[in-house]
């Protein structure tokens, strides 16, 4: 488990709803997803954290969005294309969290791998998800060596420290100041070979709503 994963996030029962609600179990959950049964149980339990690999594989395959998954924020679909009523409802108007997200008040979450998500919005985006993303030394996105591959098109840019980006048959070594972008959809894992952390300001802009 990561030092700093808090098993209170709540993700382990999120998990479960969200399996349960599809009527999968452990066993055939992990198959679909290329894990071990163990894994998924010890998440749920609390006792385990994913890798980023693996939990993105869990949300795509459980038709999920990460936000939801790891914050608890509210699943949000299209609305069903219906004929328009003779005389619309007034609608209330909306009320969101603000516009700013201080820095001592951000969502947090220890990945496996030795990497650190922090929300950057104030709160929950159903089209985008912007963090803060740090690799530890030896950090790694994946496991296994299983390149990610998952909805949107993506946006980092490296503040500081050298991350390693493989994106399909490439390699790219970023540098403070370094910025990339690609289609999510592509083969992709970050890695910091380095002794020193790596921060970046990651962005992931998705086709439709909750969709990871």
């Amino acid at each position: 488990m990561s030092a700093g994963f808090d098993p209170e996030t709540g993700l382990g029962p999120r998990l479960r709803l969200a399996r349960d609600e599809r009527q999968l179990s452990v066993r055939e959950l992990a198959r679909r997803i290329g894990c071990s049964a163990s894994l998924i149980s010890q998440i749920e339990r609390g006792v385990s954290v994913p890798s980023v690999g693996v939990l993105y594989s869990l949300a795509t395959e459980l038709d999920s969005s990460l936000d939801h998954l790891l914050f608890g924020a509210e699943l949000r679909r299209p609305a069903p294309v219906s004929e328009p009523a003779s005389e619309p409802a007034a609608r209330e108007p909306e009320s969101g969290p603000g516009i700013v997200q201080r820095a001592g008040a951000r969502n947090i979450i220890d990945l496996a791998r030795g990497v650190r998500w922090e929300r950057l919005t104030p709160g929950a985006d159903a089209m985008t998800d912007f963090l803060e993303v740090i690799y530890s030394p030896g950090g790694h996105s994946t496991d296994e060596r299983r390149p990610l591959r998952h909805d949107g098109r993506e946006y980092g840019l490296v503040i500081s420290g050298t991350l390693q980006a493989n994106v399909g048959f490439e390699s790219y070594e970023l540098s403070a100041g370094d910025s990339i972008a690609f289609d999510s959809s592509t083969p992709h894992e970050y890695l910091n070979k380095t002794g020193e952390p790596v921060h970046a300001i990651w962005v992931v802009i998705h086709s439709e709503p909750g969709r990871a």
